[in-house]
């Protein structure tokens, strides 16, 4: 049973969307502020959350940004359902990361559709991402060393194992800050804030990093082409793997790097 979270400052509409979602087949909370509604959120965990905008002690838009800078509830479908129907209302909501946005006066039905569309749209998500990153759980290709035959590059921080683990396994394929942060259940932005706070980098730094890394080594130990050598870690072109190499080194020492067009 799907658990949602109705944060609703007025008790009448509040009382109708619990009980039409109840009559449906969902497990409903209530909440009657936004302050009260992301204590809720945080003690409850539902697998969808229903806000107003308007209302006292934080806003909508207040709730949603606390919501997505903490990783138990970064990634839990939100939904705007509210009086503010102004284009730019609108467009702050989506901005700040809601994944949909209605109305009032809002129907059951537009209102059921939105949140089966959201919960659909989550599920695929993790569907697709648990098949984008089974190679974690296979040997590396050919030609891509383990990470044991390398020196581990990445900083010992428990709150990020997970996080480097993936790049690890993963720096070869065509690998971006939005694929981590839904492998690892984190939002973007918080992910972004995270290892900023606890590397001085960003993800994408640390991707490159491994990248070149073994650039790097094959380079030094393969006769592969640099063609091959960039698909191997995970650049679909040579010509970024020579631009990456240049931006960090100042030169293109390699013999094989000098075959690279500048």
């Amino acid at each position: 049973m799907k658990k949602i979270l109705v944060i609703e400052d007025g008790a009448q509409t509040r009382k109708l969307f619990l009980e039409w979602l109840k009559a449906e087949g969902f497990y409903t909370i209530g909440a009657q502020n936004g302050l009260i509604g992301v204590q809720r959120a945080h003690e409850e965990l539902p697998d969808l959350i229903i806000s107003e905008i308007i209302m006292p002690k934080l806003d909508g838009y207040s709730v949603l940004t606390t919501l997505r800078e903490n990783s138990a509830t970064a990634i839990i479908p939100f939904i705007f359902v509210t009086a503010k129907s102004t284009r730019s209302d609108i467009r702050k909501g989506m901005e700040l990361g809601a994944d949909d946005y209605l109305t009032k006066p809002c129907m059951l039905e537009e209102l059921l559709k939105a949140i089966a569309g959201c919960l659909e749209k989550r599920a695929s998500f993790q569907k697709w991402y648990a098949a984008q990153f089974q190679p974690i759980l296979e040997p590396p290709q050919a030609g891509i060393k383990r990470a044991a035959d390398f020196q581990w590059i990445f900083p010992s921080d428990p709150q990020l194992t997970k996080v480097f683990h993936l790049i690890e396994a993963n720096y070869h394929q065509s690998l971006t800050l939005s694929d981590v942060a839904v492998a690892v259940g984190y939002s973007p932005s918080y992910l972004t804030n995270l290892v900023r706070r606890q590397t001085g980098q960003t993800v994408q730094t640390w991707i490159i990093e491994r990248r070149m890394v073994a650039a790097r080594s094959l380079l030094l130990e393969t006769d592969e082409r640099v063609e091959e050598i960039a698909a191997k870690v995970g650049y679909q072109c040579m010509v970024h793997l020579f631009r990456q190499f240049r931006r960090d080194h100042g030169t293109t020492t390699s013999a094989s790097l000098t075959q690279c067009p500048r």
